[in-house]
């Protein structure tokens, strides 16, 4: 399977009536494929390694918004903080004063989103609800200004069961309610979940932002 330029169409047509953001998640494809997609209209592209990010960004349009969706290491953030354009997994205090520590150096503010940790699935990444609290309780003690929060993300299991992701996501979205509230800002307004497989739940779910590679780049 390749890329499916007739089912990007059909994804983009579906989700703009809904405010819904479509990252297309490029991972391990190649820089002739995210052109092709590019010049189709899309702008958001997510990437889950450092170094593959390293080498596609400077090869293709300046004008893309590359999205971080993988586990970021502290040691690699001073690589992409000079043109990331939102970082989805930000799952401790210690990295978020990374990245707003090599924001500042880079001279800019960098958009970042919370890794809730939704599904049954140990091995995920993310915060718990007292991670949470704990952490933003540390911001708003003491404001990086070099991040900007602008949601929350998580990943539901990986099962068949339907109705345990749909609950997942609703979990998610009450969370999101919650911290939206009292983050009092209008820039809180992303709330990433849904990926190929169950990405049609999650926008049912409240989700703002899907990320999508399988169904436009083919199985890896």
């Amino acid at each position: 399977m390749t890329l499916n330029l007739a089912q990007y169409q059909h994804l983009a047509e579906e989700l703009a009536p809904k405010n819904v953001t479509l990252v297309a998640v490029s991972k391990t494809k190649p820089v002739e494929d995210i052109k092709v997609l590019y010049d189709a209209g899309q702008r958001d592209f997510g990437e889950n390694y450092v170094q593959e990010l390293l080498e596609k960004q400077p090869v293709l349009p300046s004008d893309i918004r590359w999205h971080f969706i993988g586990h970021l290491q502290r040691n690699k953030v001073r690589s992409i903080a000079p043109f990331v354009h939102l970082i989805h997994g930000v799952d401790s205090y210690r990295l978020l004063n990374e990245i707003h520590k090599e924001a500042l150096r880079a001279g800019r503010q960098i958009d970042c989103l919370l890794q809730m940790h939704i599904a049954n699935e140990e091995t995920k990444f993310g915060l718990d609800a007292a991670e949470l609290a704990a952490l933003w309780a540390q911001t708003t003690a003491q404001p990086l200004t070099g991040v900007r929060i602008r949601g929350m993300m998580g990943m539901a299991s990986f099962t068949d069961n339907l109705a345990v992701v749909r609950a997942e996501f609703q979990h998610l979205h009450s969370l999101f309610v919650q911290y939206q509230s009292l983050a009092g800002y209008a820039a809180f307004d992303t709330l990433s979940m849904g990926m190929s497989a169950d990405f049609r739940i999650a926008v049912e779910s409240g989700s703002t932002l899907v990320r999508v590679g399988s169904l436009l780049f083919g199985a890896r």
